[in-house]
């Protein structure tokens, strides 16, 4: 399914910058998107900060590397004085005040309407882990926004019309991480960075029409590692502000705290990002995987099925009540993460039980101070914002409340617990999960619910390295005492894929999910670690 698109914009009538090739085919609407000035924008902040990038991407592997080879992460003696001093983030606009909800979602039309009609307090549009980035996705996406800040977005679909209500959640966009690139838009025959790319059109195209509307622009901004790539950022915002002649500060961006390293650099990347910092985000699948992946190599580090990771864990309840302390301590908001649970309107029980499990993660999040959390379907919007009025009654969040009691040392956030049990069962959902999110993926659709889940990216690459290091931790070994090995995932595969063959359309199964269980088993049983597993499946994405 490798891309063959080699059809220029130049041929197709566009009017491009010097030095910009975009190398895919346009569809319809596309050329009010790639315009001149647009990509001119594009391929000045590339020129400018691409560099420093390669530098970031570099420094990450430098440090894994240590990791490694036994050297434990900790706060940052050189940046003690950043966190010991008293200083806090700029005033927050009121737009960003009330935040007690928060639905997420890829950048599809449908998705769009129904998120900002929800009733939830703000919608983080989604470039990255719930957007498979095909071309089309992407480009769509933004034409899709772009109609939206301008209340004009409309869908028809199934005999039923698609349109905003009057009042509509704050729009925040994620753009995608340091680590993903844009293969199709080259600026002097090198490939663009993926989150420059979607934040540069976002900006040109919707900013100002942001600001005239009273919300905007808010970005979220995922896979940091260090507070060096939040000051990256910054400096980006500086820049791009500088070129649209917009007042330094408009920019708010809101950090996902969702790997291992960043949970040690929290006040590091607040401080960076100040003057355009909204807080920080519990990202929490992401940060599972941080903690598989940055440690894959330690034999003491294994843990238990997936679904025995969960906030109330040691290692996950120090982070969560370290990134509350920390925001509030700088007058930031804390946003907390997402559960996968979604609404099962075939089953009531299992639905109520599934209602449970949300009331109980926000009254959880709401109780220890958080001052909102993330849902990932519309139909879950009202149980949350109940849990967080009953805490927050008519204030619009808990900034005030401290949390001088929260004492974490760097020994609590690498408390992995529990290591036991790995089953049967586990590494078998693991492996259906792994092959069902990659064939979807490849298909284009980016979130997808399984097994009454909502899965994205992130939760899939829990499955994967999960299985990836069970079998090479000498404690990978299931309850009933069998090791855990690539002959046990490779016989597995096939029972998998005959259950997930009748859930799916024939072609679809044949065009992606068969490749999807090839590149699966490759990469849990492959020697090399692939970073992200999105990295070599956007190389077979048109």
């Amino acid at each position: 399914m490798a891309s063959t698109s080699r059809n220029t914009a130049l041929d197709s009538g566009l009017s491009l910058p010097a030095g910009v090739q975009v190398i895919a085919p346009l569809e319809p609407g596309f050329e009010s998107i790639l315009t001149h000035d647009a990509l001119a924008l594009v391929a000045r902040l590339h020129r400018a900060f691409e560099p420093r990038r390669q530098e970031r991407l570099a420094a990450r592997k430098l440090r894994h590397a240590e990791i490694s080879a036994g050297k434990l992460p900790d706060f940052l003696p050189e940046t003690r004085a950043v966190r010991d001093s008293a200083w806090t983030i700029a005033p927050l606009p009121a737009a960003l005040h009330c935040r007690r909800v928060e639905i997420t979602g890829p950048v599809e039309r449908k998705m769009i309407i129904n998120a900002l009609n929800s009733g939830a307090d703000s919608y983080m549009t989604d470039f990255e882990d719930s957007n498979a980035p095909n071309w089309t996705n992407q480009i769509q996406g933004h034409i899709n926004l772009k109609e939206a800040i301008r209340c004009t977005i409309s869908l028809e679909q199934g005999g039923k019309r698609y349109l905003l209500n009057d009042k509509v959640a704050t729009l925040q966009v994620r753009p995608r991480g340091w680590h993903l690139d844009e293969k199709h838009v080259l600026v002097d025959g090198q490939r663009v960075s993926g989150g420059i790319f979607d934040f540069a059109l976002f900006m040109f195209h919707n900013a100002k029409e942001q600001i005239a509307r009273g919300a905007g622009p808010f970005f979220y901004l995922p896979k940091t590692e260090s507070h060096l790539e939040a000051r990256l950022w910054n400096d980006i915002f500086v820049a791009t502000q500088n070129e649209l002649g917009l007042p330094q500060g408009t920019i708010k961006a809101t950090v996902l705290i969702e790997t291992i390293l960043a949970a040690f650099e929290m006040d590091e990347i607040l401080h960076e990002l100040r003057e355009h910092s909204a807080g920080l985000n519990a990202g929490r699948w992401d940060y599972i995987f941080s903690c598989i992946k940055i440690f894959k190599h330690n034999r003491d580090f294994c843990l238990a099925n997936r679904g025995m990771i969960n906030m109330t864990t040691p290692f996950m309840r120090a982070y969560a009540l370290l990134l509350l302390k920390t925001c509030h301590k700088r007058n930031a908001p804390a946003i907390g993460g997402m559960s996968a649970l979604i609404p099962i309107k075939s089953d009531p029980v299992a639905n109520e039980k599934a209602m449970a499990g949300i009331r109980a993660d926000k009254t959880r999040d709401a109780t220890d101070g958080y001052d909102g959390g993330w849902v990932a379907h519309p139909g879950l919007v009202e149980t949350a914002m109940e849990e967080f009025v009953k805490v927050l009654g008519e204030r619009p969040n808990q900034i005030d409340k401290k949390r001088d009691d929260v004492n974490v040392e760097a020994r609590n956030l690498l408390d992995f617990q529990p290591e036991q049990p790995i089953t049967e069962d586990g590494l078998r959902g693991n492996i259906n999960v792994g092959i069902q999110y990659l064939g979807s993926w490849l298909g284009g659709n980016g979130c997808v619910p399984i097994h009454n889940l909502m899965e994205d990216a992130a939760t899939a690459e829990i499955s994967r390295s999960q299985v990836w290091q069970w079998i090479r931790s000498p404690k990978g070994n299931l309850d009933d005492g069998r090791k855990v090995t690539a002959e046990m995932v490779r016989e597995l595969i096939p029972q998998e894929m005959a259950k997930i063959k009748p859930t799916i359309p024939e072609a679809a199964f044949t065009a992606t999910y068969l490749r999807a269980a090839e590149i699966f088993e490759q990469m849990s049983t492959a020697e090399d670690f692939v970073e992200f597993l999105t990295l070599p499946l956007y190389e077979e994405m048109d």
